[in-house]
């Protein structure tokens, strides 16, 4: 790697603990050239970060699914002058998406050598030509959401379509899917990737285990530790609530303030 003259300020977003540390110590441990000065885990905290520390970020470690919805929001929300890369636990349309854009992306986990190569390229050009190139993704990107899932029933093969799914629930290391009629199928997508699949004025992810239509919603309470408590149809057979970090979105959401 060549030898900068100066350190290079990082900025590294990540929800999840592991992953966080361990690029953080990829960091540390193997580009003394980068200093790490900031780490958020969501959409709100990093658009706060960014406000306080305008430009100050040279290089910002994005992940795309974060604790309070997709990063795109940042890019809506803040004013963002920085090399960017993308990281991603899932290869889906976003992957495709930053291909065809050119935009800079790693796979978690993340490979040292794969690392490698993106700070170098980040180093070797413009800070401002990646949020360019996301600012035009984000206005010629026109998304188009599923409409159906298809889910095995024993020797069966069910079309389920999405106006039908009440909600999404993982339990152990399954996903389950309910439809409004009561069925449940185990589906071969994790809640990360349904996140991405599923319009969000019609879905909301309310916590890290359970993804609700809006139309399941039957009546809201105020649970303990500030949480919100939401009775469904069809009932669960858990305890559906809305995670603490997420009740002002969530709340921005059925009132149509949120997409």
């Amino acid at each position: 790697m060549k030898i900068y003259s100066k350190m290079v300020n990082v900025l590294i977003i990540e929800d999840e603990a592991i992953a966080r540390d361990r690029l953080s110590r990829a960091i540390l441990t193997d580009f003394p050239e980068l200093r790490i000065v900031g780490v958020t885990g969501s959409i709100k905290e990093t658009v706060a970060w960014l406000n306080v520390h305008p430009d100050t970020a040279e290089i910002i470690f994005m992940d795309v699914e974060l604790s309070d919805g997709n990063c795109f929001e940042i890019f809506r929300q803040a004013e963002i002058n920085a090399s960017v890369i993308m990281t991603t636990a899932y290869d889906t349309y976003a992957v495709k998406a930053f291909e065809v854009n050119s935009i800079d992306y790693l796979l978690k986990p993340i490979e040292p050598e794969s690392l490698k190569r993106a700070i170098e390229r980040c180093l070797d050009k413009s800070r401002y030509s990646d949020t360019e190139k996301i600012r035009h993704f984000l206005q010629q990107e026109k998304q188009e959401y599923r409409q159906r899932y298809i889910v095995k029933m024993n020797d069966k093969i069910v079309p389920v379509k999405v106006s039908d799914i009440a909600y999404f629930y993982s339990e152990e290391k399954n996903t389950i899917m309910v439809t409004f009629e009561g069925s449940r199928y185990i589906m071969d997508f994790s809640l990360d990737i349904l996140s991405e699949e599923l319009d969000p004025k019609i879905f909301f992810r309310i916590s890290r285990s359970c993804i609700i239509n809006i139309q399941t919603i039957e009546s809201i309470v105020k649970h303990f530790g500030s949480r919100l408590k939401i009775s469904a149809i069809p009932e669960p057979d858990f305890e559906m609530t809305v995670s603490r970090s997420r009740v002002d979105d969530f709340l921005a959401w059925l009132e149509g303030e949120k997409e």
